[in-house]
């Protein structure tokens, strides 16, 4: 029987994939670029082995203080997002690893070179004899979240999207989630959205388990702002949502980041791209006022793990945040 663990199992090790200069990030400087990657490696590393993909393993490693609990591994990527191209890791008799197709968000960037690294980098040895297996299916990993009791959140915006396997149904969808991770059920969310977002509405920057009975999600008070009507129907959503046992879920709401903008467009800064790995939580933040309150939440949501925040604003000027930026194999 197969099982997607929930982001809190015990972690191998985590892949990262650092900017160079054939990635859009040469926009707006390498060594800008590079700076937050740094942290959130360095983040990472307290606690969990990570696995940095990158063009010069010698110039990137030099950029660290200490290298402890880092490989350095090079491997071309088109980009940094890993949490979509990244290994899906299942149980099934010890641990699998899942490669599924990587489209570049239903076609919006070039993503070939990210769509092989999971086969390179199995080749290569680093994850020993862990069985991989390649699917032929398009699936990012930021698209969906588990509470590894079996049952899957995601959004119909993206997984039922004709750019990405042609536009399923949510019962076809639901099939093929039994086949690949034992799902013994999926709660859809129909409504939710992030300006600036290029991934159709990923459940990772919306909603996320943090314990198999308690949900946090991004929650928009502002009457004025654009996300408002969306974001109070997913949490209509939510509400309606109960556990395996039939409960209601906990619902914890993080709030919505003062909106950062950049070259005029509005950027999609959430608190639900927060990263869980061996002992610590590392959440974003973006230089605002908001990002204290979002700290106190994740230390009352956590409080065994070390609460670890990483200032994001230059991540999301390329469309992703830290989970974005990160992916556990186990």
């Amino acid at each position: 029987m197969r099982l997607l663990p929930a982001e809190w199992h015990k972690q191998r090790a985590v892949l990262m994939a650092f900017p160079h200069k054939n990635t859009d990030w040469a926009e707006i400087g390498l060594e800008k670029a590079l700076s937050p990657f740094i942290r959130i490696a360095q983040a990472i590393a307290y606690k969990t082995l990570v696995f940095i993909l990158c063009d010069d393993k010698e110039k990137i490693s030099n950029m660290f203080c200490s290298t402890f609990n880092m490989v350095f591994i090079e491997i071309n990527t088109n980009d940094t997002w890993t949490r979509d191209y990244g290994y899906i890791s299942i149980l099934e008799d010890g641990v699998k690893l899942l490669d599924f197709n990587f489209n570049g968000w239903g076609g919006k960037f070039e993503a070939s070179l990210d769509n092989s690294v999971n086969r390179k980098l199995h080749k290569m040895g680093y994850l020993g004899t862990t069985p991989l297996e390649s699917i032929d299916f398009v699936l990012e990993g930021g698209s969906i979240d588990s509470d590894g009791e079996g049952t899957i959140l995601t959004t119909s915006k993206c997984l039922c999207n004709k750019n990405r396997n042609g536009g399923l149904s949510k019962e076809e969808v639901e099939e093929k989630f039994r086949e690949f991770f034992g799902t013994k059920r999926v709660l859809w969310l129909d409504y939710g959205y992030l300006a600036g977002d290029d991934t159709d509405s990923h459940i990772d920057t919306l909603a996320r388990f943090v314990s198999k009975d308690t949900i946090c999600y991004v929650e928009c008070r502002d009457r004025n702002d654009e996300h408002y009507f969306e974001l109070n129907e997913m949490k209509k959503e939510l509400e309606s949502f109960k556990t395996l046992d039939g409960k209601a879920y906990n619902l914890v709401p993080l709030p919505m980041p003062s909106p950062k903008y950049y070259n005029g467009k509005r950027l999609p800064a959430t608190y639900a791209n927060f990263l869980i790995t061996n002992g610590t939580l590392i959440y974003p933040t973006y230089s605002v006022k908001e990002d204290k309150i979002a700290g106190e939440i994740f230390k009352s949501l956590f409080p065994d793990r070390e609460i670890i925040p990483i200032e994001c604003s230059r991540l999301i000027t390329q469309g992703g945040s830290l989970h974005c930026s990160t992916m556990q194999i186990l």
